[in-house]
């Protein structure tokens, strides 16, 4: 039996609120759990040099989490005059997985930034960004379409990702905390919701894993995909 009760290839539960903060062109609070991270998306007209000039658009995004936001309290970042490692990792794997779901030609040459905070951390930080972050950048994209600023949607099927892990010998799906600090195994998925793979990240925590094991995973998170993207296109519709 899994800490939480749930079964080996059930999620936890997942909600979106949108259109908090108001001011942000996207804005998404997504609960995975009793993880909480805030996803706004920030829409300027221009893009970083290295893309100026080419017609395509840039996504890109910054991860952050908040003092408490753990069990006992982490220095800001800010406070140390710069950002740790993991954070960089992290927000570049967030970026790197929305621009994979966007057409940059279609989106024309701005610049779209995802911010993620990190509210309350309980596992699966990254993966929460990631999918409450496209929900964000999906409110933007909506946003240029309605008032005409591009012609063609950029935005084909929804992007998520979710983490999966061999606990106690048992290939699971979404750890919570205590699972992913006694996994033996611990990967994240990012996919499309239509089944595209766009990254996999999986290393063994002290004993290896088996070919048979990782296909499990895989199976698993291919299956949580299609069930958190189908609660992305229920929070858009409202």
């Amino acid at each position: 039996m899994r800490p939480s009760g749930r079964q080996p290839e059930q999620l936890r539960e997942i909600r979106f609120e949108t259109g908090f903060p108001e001011h942000a062109e996207g804005a998404c609070l997504i609960a995975l759990g009793r993880t909480r991270v805030l996803c706004t998306a920030t829409l300027e007209e221009r893009v970083p040099p290295f893309v100026k000039g080419s017609g395509q658009g840039w996504v890109t995004a910054e991860y952050g989490m908040l003092p408490r936001a753990t069990h006992s309290r982490t220095r800001r970042e800010a406070a140390a005059g710069r950002q740790g490692g993991r954070t960089l990792e992290i927000q570049r794997l967030i970026g790197r997985a929305l621009r994979a779901g966007t057409d940059r030609l279609a989106l024309g040459e701005r610049q779209i930034t995802i911010d993620c905070d990190v509210l309350q951390a309980d596992g699966g930080t990254r993966c929460a960004a990631i999918t409450g972050g496209w929900v964000a950048l999906r409110l933007a994209v909506d946003r240029l379409l309605s008032t005409g600023a591009i012609a063609t949607d950029p935005l084909g099927a929804p992007v998520a990702a979710v983490s999966c892990g061999i606990w106690a010998g048992v290939p699971v799906l979404d750890l919570d905390y205590a699972e992913d600090h006694e996994a033996g195994t611990d990967a994240n998925v990012v996919m499309t919701g239509d089944g595209g793979l766009i990254e996999i990240q999986a290393s063994a925590e002290g004993a290896t894993f088996s070919r048979p094991e990782f296909d499990a995973m895989i199976a698993l998170a291919e299956r949580g995909i299609a069930d958190l993207a189908a609660a992305q296109r229920a929070a858009l519709r409202g």
